[in-house]
């Protein structure tokens, strides 16, 4: 055999080895919920408009890096990429998010072994929104709803508790502001035997150790004005995170994948 057909075997061989080698899957953790876990810098204009408001899912997928997956093995297996998808929206409600159709491209897209993870609360609560309130017992439906049919295409759902807000402090801690919405999560959690993040008290606790002060300053958007071209006249919210804030709370997330 001449050189020729050796080097012409030895090159289909590796065309065929090549085709036939199973490219390695991408795992998406998909994030719904409202304007606390919305990546705002999916919009147009954003270093103009919106900077530095985050939620916390824009800054999520710095997490998931090569050496870093191990530590969340129990959650995502063996997957060796993981790409965030926040389909999260300001203003949204469990029942606005169904009925909006957001939910339904979710489980259009959802892959066996995708990871959905699902924080309402802010705007179910909003009793005065009537566009958006959503009681106790629909939350709890549609969460329930959002969590068979994760299940359904063979992904894995994780309920959370929503992100607290800043207020309101009593004795120097950090309380509940969410009503029985947080219990209500953990009720469907415990009810289908769903992984749960409670991070509504996970912030509590680590917004009240930091202290009132330095959080309404440093995680929250309250700042003076002229600082920031999107806020000429400065910032007072006690709801959504600046990006540090949002990065602390991110890690509050990753760290409970850690311990599910």
């Amino acid at each position: 055999m001449n050189n020729f057909k050796v080097v012409l075997i030895a090159f289909v061989s590796m065309l065929v080895l090549s085709a036939s080698s199973p490219k390695s899957k991408v795992t998406t953790i998909f994030l719904i919920g409202d304007s606390t876990v919305a990546d705002y810098s999916l919009e147009d204009n954003y270093q103009t408009k919106r900077f530095p408001l985050v939620g916390w899912g824009q800054v999520f997928q710095p997490f998931f890096q090569k050496d870093s997956l191990k530590l969340v093995k129990n959650i995502l297996g063996n997957a060796k990429e993981i790409k965030i998808d926040d389909r999260a929206k300001g203003g949204r409600s469990t029942r606005t998010f169904f009925q909006e159709g957001r939910w339904v491209t979710v489980y259009k897209s959802l892959q066996k072994g995708d990871v959905v993870m699902m924080q309402f609360g802010h705007n179910d609560g909003s009793v005065e929104k009537t566009e958006r309130y959503v009681d106790i017992q629909g939350y709890k439906e549609f969460l329930r709803l959002f969590i068979n049919q994760t299940r359904e295409k063979g992904a894995t759902p994780i309920v959370m508790t929503p992100v607290a807000r800043n207020y309101p402090w009593k004795d120097g801690k950090l309380t509940n502001v969410h009503g029985e919405y947080p219990q209500a999560a953990k009720d469907v959690a415990k009810e289908l035997n769903v992984k749960l993040i409670d991070l509504n008290e996970l912030s509590m606790e680590f917004f009240s150790g930091k202290g009132q002060d330095f959080v309404t300053k440093t995680y929250f958007m309250n700042f003076e004005a002229g600082l920031y071209e999107a806020y000429p006249n400065g910032q007072k919210d006690n709801t959504h995170f600046q990006g540090i804030g949002g990065k602390e709370v991110a890690k509050l997330v990753f760290d409970a994948m850690k311990k599910l």
